[in-house]
């Protein structure tokens, strides 16, 4: 028997890196009109933009009594006012009025995390500041390219989020819990091909000569109405540290160069995830479907979002089962198939960067008691 999480821990306590960019929000979702209350990684967020625009994150609690400021109003140019004794705070998240007096507390403040608007997404970083790097942030330039089209959705997944990477990194799943759709027995009889390095994982599998499931056949004659016979098909799988996967998926015309590189006899799309950790048995799930053919079609979109939707609400139900399948056999440990290889390579990845967090932490600490 194999322990798929790393170091002896068993499922249920699996841990999120810290300094890392997960997504708080669709960036339609960050505005003036709300201001939005997320958790991520443990940390409450209250998220909403300055009159420039730019998106803000604090946490999500005053420095007095703990109200939540997401249940507050927006004051000045890039503040915040708490709902219950009326403290205010800017953009940095220090604290700029008292109610009944004149000096202000210098400790009166609260964390301000760093943001970033990129890919239609609002990227938060909830660890140490001084490590956010914006180029750290994962690749998904599908999202907001001329060359693709699409829509997405998300999800509030009942379980811990390692398990919707798990989902992601193995679609041999597909011939199972989504036979009517996008499954098929060739899923389980093809190879796959994993490589890695420090921050990414890639599963690839190619199938050829094989009769089209239902999805990608009416994808298919979206493009070549009269589109009949075999085709070849493909699923290159691409993690990105901490928690995003970018799958290139679709099939073209059997034996036309599907595989090797010239897909015009085919259609192409990217199934878009990124999933952020709410605490250890909750994430937010955000997606997407993006494609390179007919992109003037609002139809298509349309079709395409509700069909993965449905697709994805199968995923939902059965990671909701299995999240309270751990937690009521809490000793349990997952044992591996060889379609687990992408899986538990990103878990290693994963729990790479926690160690090396705690360990930089012990150290901070250990120099501090040095000191004191």
């Amino acid at each position: 028997m194999t322990d798929l999480s790393p170091s002896g821990a068993t499922a249920k306590n699996m841990a999120y890196p810290l300094n890392a960019w997960y997504v708080a929000g669709w960036d339609h979702e960050v505005n003036r009109k709300k201001i939005l209350s997320r958790k991520i990684a443990d940390r409450p967020m209250a998220l909403y933009r300055t009159e420039e625009g730019r998106p803000v994150a604090l946490t999500d609690a005053c420095w007095h009594r703990l109200a939540p400021l997401s249940m507050g109003s927006l004051v000045g140019p890039d503040g915040v006012q708490c709902p219950y004794h009326g403290l205010q705070y800017n953009s940095a998240g220090r604290c700029t009025f008292m109610p009944a007096q004149k000096t202000i507390n210098p400790s009166a403040m609260v964390n301000s995390f760093p943001v970033v608007e990129r890919h239609r997404f609002i990227w938060v970083w909830p660890g140490d500041p001084m490590l956010a790097d914006a180029a750290l942030i994962p690749d998904m330039h599908q999202m907001g390219s001329d060359e693709w089209a699409g829509d997405g959705k998300t999800i509030d997944v009942r379980a811990n989020y390692q398990l919707v990477l798990d989902n992601l990194m193995d679609l041999t799943h597909e011939e199972f819990l989504h036979s009517s759709s996008i499954g098929q027995k060739e899923l389980s009889e093809s190879d796959i091909e994993v490589t890695h390095d420090e921050r990414t994982v890639t599963v690839s599998r190619f199938m050829e000569n094989i009769d089209a499931p239902p999805f990608w056949l009416k994808n298919m004659r979206d493009k070549f109405p009269d589109f009949e016979g075999k085709v070849d098909r493909w699923q290159i799988i691409e993690f990105q540290m901490p928690s995003t996967i970018c799958i290139d998926v679709g099939v073209a015309k059997a034996g036309t160069g599907g595989l090797t590189g010239d897909r015009s006899q085919g259609v192409n799309g990217y199934v878009m995830n990124t999933i952020s950790p709410v605490d250890q048995a909750n994430a937010m799930y955000y997606w997407a479907f993006m494609r390179n053919y007919r992109l003037e079609s609002q139809r298509i979109t349309t079709e395409l979002r509700d069909g993965v939707h449905g697709v994805f609400a199968e995923d939902e139900e059965m990671l909701t089962a299995q999240q309270q399948a751990i937690m009521d056999n809490p000793d349990h440990e997952f044992y591996n198939l060889n379609i687990d290889a992408g899986g538990m390579w990103v878990r290693r990845l994963i729990q790479r960067a926690v160690e090396a967090e705690r360990a930089m932490m012990a150290s901070d600490a250990d120099l501090t008691d040095a000191k004191g």
